[in-house]
């Protein structure tokens, strides 16, 4: 048996290896240096002031020509350019760019549109430039597909910013740097395997990283046992309490103080690409907001003139128990929702996101929890967190000040943040709110697991170098 381990364990740590040392290091890039995205406060700060002058028809007028009557799932009024619109979610299903001057549907946005756009929102160099794309390494996401094809604007500028603005709907949807575009190579794009051609057929890929990544659990596995077996406290050998001399001492060592770190990395990775699908997402379904908005009407013109005075650039129409609430928002992202969600609408309609299900709790949170919680993103707070009596046992978080459900949470999730979040990002509130603990541990972990992984592949290619034995 142990003559088995070993050979699967040279075996397994030969094919994984650099894998693991590649997903260590990557790591620690990831922890400063994010995937490129879009903040919603540098979406909000880029917006221009809705220009209300031009704003002649409210959302039952605008789109009551399109077969809208109710309140869709997502509506907004912003600016495209120079030009009061609303965006929504067509009957067909794509999204949709309705003028709120004409009610005209808007065609696809030109790229000299594009350029003159992203110039208008300030920053750019003396000679920026557009390409059109359909999908590249920064938006081969599924996310991004109701918005293709994009024109991607460099500004020209010593950051070397480039936005990317959607044909559809006319919007800035993501906005990226020299400096994060690069950091990215050596952080989630080795540690994701997130190369463009293989990220973009998302089956094949999650199926790669599920084989590598099982592959390499079961070599950590081994590996650890192995190590533990041959360790000696009690009767040390004549050379301490391992048994071997030079790089595969380092290795041992290594692996008996770093072993369990690093399988618990490598099987939460493994989890975090939901196998056989055990784990539900935490994003509300949309008959979840359906059921939370009940039958609401599109708002008339009148709708908007109360919350023009705040000076928003950005207007999203939420519904709350059949009734509409126009929450605007300004440049700094400072809300007001009008008229103001009464405690008992946000109950009845909470009450209505499961059918079938009663809420056994709810509660205004005014400090996180285990799941409702910050990490390299904003949470807001309070929240109302509901919980259900169903059998996945739900619970539900919704924005007090818009109604909106902010998380979803069953069992299976409960599962995924102690099997997937805990072990892989080690964002245990005790560490993560008294900084640099944070950074002090996952640093010292990250380089015991660089220890083992680089020591196993010094070894796995003397192995490979070693002559065949003559027969």
């Amino acid at each position: 048996m142990k003559r088995w381990l070993i050979l699967g364990h040279r075996w397994l740590g030969i094919a994984t290896g650099m894998f693991l040392a590649t997903w260590v290091l990557s790591g620690l890039v990831m922890m400063y240096v994010p995937f490129p995205n879009l903040t919603e406060a540098a979406r909000l700060a880029g917006l221009p002031p809705i220009a209300w002058d031009r704003v002649r028809l409210g959302p039952d007028a605008a789109l009551k020509p399109l077969g809208l009557t109710r309140l869709p799932l997502a509506l907004s009024l912003g600016m495209r350019g120079d030009a009061p619109v609303y965006r929504t979610i067509l009957p067909t299903g794509e999204l949709g760019t309705v003028s709120a001057e004409t009610g005209a549907v808007l065609g696809p946005l030109s790229g000299a549109e594009a350029l003159a756009l992203v110039r208008a929102r300030g920053g750019t160099g003396p000679n920026p430039s557009v390409t059109t794309i359909q999908r590249d390494q920064w938006t081969v996401t599924a996310r991004y597909d109701p918005f293709r094809p994009f024109h991607v604007v460099a500004h020209d500028d010593s950051a070397g910013t480039e936005r990317y603005v959607s044909q559809v709907t006319g919007a800035v949807v993501l906005e990226t740097t020299r400096f994060v575009r690069g950091w990215n190579w050596l952080g989630s794009i080795p540690h994701w395997i997130y190369l463009t051609p293989l990220r973009a057929r998302a089956e094949l890929w999650r199926d790669v990283v599920l084989w590598i990544s099982g592959i390499a659990v079961a070599g950590v596995l081994s590996g650890l046992v192995l190590g533990v077996w041959r360790l000696r406290l009690r009767r040390p050998y004549a050379m301490g309490v391992s048994p071997y001399r030079g790089v595969m001492r380092w290795h041992h060592l290594f692996g008996i103080v770093g072993g369990v770190a690093l399988l618990g990395w490598v099987a939460s990775g493994w989890l975090s690409m939901n196998p056989n699908r055990w784990f539900s997402g935490p994003s509300p379904t949309p008959a979840m907001r359906s059921a939370v908005m009940g039958e609401a009407p599109l708002p008339g013109l009148d709708a908007l003139r109360t919350v023009a005075v705040s000076g928003p650039v950005e207007i999203r129409f939420t519904g709350i128990a059949g009734q509409v609430h126009a929450v605007a928002t300004d440049a700094d992202g400072r809300r007001h929702v009008e008229p103001p969600v009464a405690p008992q609408s946000l109950s009845t309609a909470a009450a209505r996101i499961l059918p079938g299900a009663q809420v056994v709790a709810a509660e205004t949170l005014t400090a996180y929890d285990a799941y409702w919680y910050p990490h390299h993103e904003t949470r807001v707070l309070p929240v109302l967190r509901v919980r259900f009596d169903d059998p996945a046992e739900t619970s539900a978080y919704l924005d007090p000040e818009t109604g909106e459900i902010l998380m979803r949470l069953d069992r299976s999730g409960r599962a995924n943040r102690w099997l997937f979040s805990a072990p892989h990002r080690f964002d245990f509130a005790i560490l993560t709110r008294h900084r640099p603990a944070w950074d002090l541990v996952l640093w010292t972990l990250n380089g015991l697991g660089a220890g083992i992984a680089l020591t196993g592949i010094v070894l796995g290619w003397r192995r490979l170098r070693r002559p065949a034995p003559s027969r």
